[in-house]
């Protein structure tokens, strides 16, 4: 039996490829940036070059993408937010927009070219699936398990 499993932290993501057929030292282990991290570092790079910040996807786990988030808009420089997505900063989308985020019904209501557009989720399987590919294990499993944090 092969499970994948993954916890997804504020800080990294830790993805075991548990396979009973192996010992469990000898399955494989990745620790990788969480996904939060890896938004934050793209809207820090979108505030140092003044670019528009445009979210779409779901409710994800904040953290480190939010403290990013609210020094782009320290900046002064523009958030835009589905409902689904800007629910990641608060779930009172009240607050959210009194932080200046403007909310929108559809991200391509944002024509600026330059805006920086993220799909926010947690999961990313895609991600994982490619990486064990990159070091020769076969991307398939019996079992998907997921951990998060929820608040």
């Amino acid at each position: 039996m092969r499970i994948l499993a993954i916890d997804i932290g504020t800080g990294t993501q830790d993805i075991l490829l548990f396979d009973s057929s192996v010992q469990p030292e000898n399955c494989a282990k990745l620790v990788m940036p969480s996904p939060t991290q890896i938004y934050a570092r793209q809207i820090r790079q979108a505030t140092a070059q003044r670019r528009a910040v445009v979210l779409s996807g779901v409710l994800m786990g904040g953290g480190p993408v939010s403290w990013a988030l609210g020094d782009h808009l320290q900046a002064g420089l523009p958030v835009y937010a589905t409902p689904d997505a800007a629910r990641t900063l608060d779930d009172d989308l009240a607050r959210v927009q009194a932080m200046g985020v403007r909310l929108l019904a559809d991200p391509q209501e944002i024509s600026d070219e330059a805006a920086l557009h993220l799909e926010l989720r947690d999961l990313h399987l895609a991600a994982i699936v490619t990486a064990l590919g990159a070091f020769g294990l076969e991307p398939h499993w019996d079992g998907l398990a997921v951990a998060v944090l929820s608040k």
